[in-house]
C-alpha cells in the first residue's frame, strides 16, 4: 500500500478535468436494491479483489444507532451529503490500493438518488461527479424479483427498486458512462462475467464458487 504522499499523488491523478476518465481499475457496480449486488461484491472480495462498501446501508445503520437525521426518510439532503463524503473517502482509499478496485456504487449514485426524489442537484455534487471519475464501463444490476427482499434498511418496494435502477442508469449515461448490464444468473456465473469484463482472461478465478 502506498504511503501518505504516494496516496496523495495517486489520488491527484484521479482528479482530471471534466470528462477525463480514471484508469480502468476503478470499477463501479450500481443498479436498484435487491438485485444481488452485495452478494456479488462479497464474492469479488472473497476472490481476492479490493471492494469499497456501499455508503447508503452503512450510513443508515450509523444514523439509526445514534439517533441521527441523515436518513432517506428523515432528511434526504443530509443523507445525500453523507453519501457524497463516503464516496470521496472511498476514492481516497482506492488510490492506495493496487489492482482492480470494485465499488458498491459511486459518486453518480448520489446524483441519481436526488434525481429519483425530484430534488435539485447541488453544484458541488455535480462538480464532484464530473471531476472524480471511475472506469467508463459501469456494471448495472437491475432489480431481480426472484431474489428481491425488504429489510430494516431496504424499505423500497420492487416498483421503487425499478425506478431507482432507472434513475441510476440515466445518471451514469448522462455523465458519459457506458452501461454493462449484469444478467440475472447464479452467483458464480455473475462473478465470472464481471471478472471477465474487467480483466479479460481472468474469469476462471471465479471457479472456486461453483456449486
Amino acid at each position: 500500500m502506498a504511503g501518505p504522499q504516494g496516496v496523495a499523488s495517486v489520488f491527484a491523478a484521479l482528479v482530471g478535468g471534466v470528462n477525463e476518465w480514471a484508469d480502468s481499475r476503478l470499477r463501479v457496480l450500481t443498479g436498484g436494491p435487491g438485485a444481488g449486488k452485495s452478494a456479488l461484491l462479497e464474492a469479488l472480495r472473497a476472490a481476492g479483489y479490493s471492494v469499497m462498501d456501499e455508503a447508503g446501508r452503512a450510513i443508515i445503520q450509523d444514523q439509526t444507532l445514534i439517533g441521527g437525521q441523515a436518513l432517506p426518510w428523515g432528511n434526504p439532503r443530509a443523507f445525500a451529503e453523507a453519501m457524497l463524503t463516503w464516496e470521496l473517502r472511498s476514492l481516497r482509499l482506492a488510490a492506495g490500493l493496487s489492482g482492480p478496485v470494485f465499488f458498491d456504487r459511486g459518486l453518480p449514485d448520489v446524483l441519481g438518488y436526488l434525481d429519483l426524489l425530484g430534488l435539485p442537484i447541488p453544484a458541488h455534487m455535480q462538480s464532484a461527479a464530473e471531476r472524480f471519475r471511475y472506469c467508463r464501463q459501469v456494471f448495472l444490476l437491475p432489480p431481480w424479483r426472484d431474489i428481491f427482499i425488504q429489510d430494516q434498511e431496504r424499505k423500497q418496494t420492487f416498483a421503487e427498486a425499478e425506478r431507482t435502477c432507472a434513475a441510476m442508469e440515466r445518471t451514469y449515461r448522462r455523465l458519459g458512462y457506458q452501461i454493462i448490464e449484469v444478467p440475472p444468473a447464479p452467483l458464480a456465473q455473475r462473478l465470472r462475467f464481471v471478472i471477465e469484463q474487467s480483466l479479460p482472461g481472468r474469469g476462471e478465478r471465479a471457479g472456486q464458487f461453483e456449486a
